[in-house]
């Protein structure tokens, strides 16, 4: 334990030499702290611009998401609509061809009755 003892007793004149002023700073320390202290200002103000860089493209990520989950909703009216009209279509052109079928039947049979009458004409019966 005696090594210990000296080197805390070391430590300890070291200390209060500090303290009492004994060891002046170097000359150009004021210059050297000045220039952190300038560093530090202007390392403050990079990672200021950086962080405000990062929270626009995080907001503008935000906003980009934010239209993709609407482009998405709208999409999917989109689609159901459109399915809707083209069932809706598609309802109304069987009517239309049910109907031409109908009035073409009609037709053929008008036709036919026609030619019916007007072959199936009697002639008179005579005095003979």
């Amino acid at each position: 334990m005696a090594g210990g003892t000296r080197w805390w007793g070391l430590g300890l004149v070291a200390v209060l030499c500090l303290a009492s002023g004994c060891v002046e700073p170097p000359e150009d320390a004021e210059a050297r702290l000045a220039a952190l202290q300038a560093e530090e200002e202007r390392m403050d103000e990079a990672l200021d611009e950086v962080e405000t860089r990062l929270l626009g493209n995080q907001a503008m990520m935000h906003l980009w998401e934010e239209l993709g989950r609407r482009h998405q909703e709208v999409s999917a009216i989109q689609c159901r609509v459109t399915d809707e009209h083209l069932m809706g279509m598609a309802k109304h052109y069987a009517r239309m061809e049910e109907k031409a079928r109908r009035a073409k039947k009609n037709r053929s049979m008008a036709a036919v009755d026609s030619a019916v009458l007007t072959s199936g004409k009697r002639e008179p019966l005579g005095n003979n």
